[in-house]
């Protein structure tokens, strides 16, 4: 049976994009791209611009994509959530995969002194991300199937004082897609979360590579296979696992003084 569209929500992220170019690779689909509006020259200082979504897409068609679509997407207009997944169904019907690849890494000391942008990091990576979840669960159920793919980081297992407000989003987003994956059980819907370490990209530019960082390539693969296999989750690499398991044997008054 030929499955339904893929839905990038976060139509510009690099492990995203990464995702869907192997998923269509081995199983030519429609793709949706769900980013936000491209503003010339609004890049910030110091940061590295995202492709363009034409540039994305054009590569997508050249890894298989028959078509690929491009929708105006505000992560944080939770108001636009419903009508985005509508549209995209009405067009194409139910959702094959939905890969959910937005967020933000924020400031951290500015989020300290500054309550509005400690706000706007949760907002983004954990009250967003519930918003689009449910959703996504709910059109699922209707339709009997689907895939969606959320993505959580080793930053919320142990929250560390270094980067508290960014790892406490995920740890909330971490407990969330657990309990909705456990909900999905028997509808036909699955939900795989991702919990990949320190990847080097865009959202980590000028940052010196952490123990074990990964590639958005390499946790694409991981990602792919994960999908393939199944599974309800996964960790990128596998070896954080277990180190996550012992971070919480550690000492608080040692935990607190990691860097990062």
């Amino acid at each position: 049976m030929k499955r339904g569209p893929i839905l990038l929500l976060g139509g510009r992220s690099e492990i995203g994009l990464a995702v869907v170019e192997r998923l269509v690779r081995a199983d030519p689909r429609p793709v949706v791209l769900a980013a936000r509006a491209e503003r010339h020259g609004a890049v910030s200082s110091g940061a590295v611009p995202a492709p363009g979504r034409a540039a994305a897409g054009a590569a997508l068609r050249a890894a298989g994509a028959p078509t690929v679509s491009q929708v105006d997407f505000d992560a944080d207009d939770l108001a636009s959530h419903a009508g985005i997944l509508d549209a995209v169904i009405a067009e194409y019907g139910p959702i094959g995969t939905a890969v959910v690849a937005f967020g933000i890494l924020g400031d951290q000391a500015r989020a300290e002194r500054d309550v509005d942008h400690a706000l706007a990091i949760v907002h983004t990576d954990y009250v967003a991300q519930v918003s689009m979840l449910t959703l996504l669960a709910e059109r699922g159920r209707t339709a009997g199937a689907g895939q969606i793919v959320a993505f959580s980081s080793i930053a919320g297992a142990r929250v560390r004082r270094a980067n508290y407000v960014y790892g406490s989003a995920k740890a909330g987003l971490d407990g969330f897609a657990t309990g909705l994956s456990s909900a999905l059980a028997g509808s036909g819907v699955s939900l795989l979360l991702v919990r990949p370490g320190f990847v080097t990209g865009r959202m980590t530019a000028g940052m010196p590579p952490a123990p074990l960082a990964r590639t958005p390539e390499q946790v694409a693969d991981a990602t792919v296979r994960a999908l393939a296999a199944g599974r309800r989750e996964v960790w990128v690499p596998a070896t954080l696992g277990p180190l996550a398991a012992v971070a919480h044997l550690v000492p608080s008054t040692l935990w607190r003084r990691l860097p990062r």
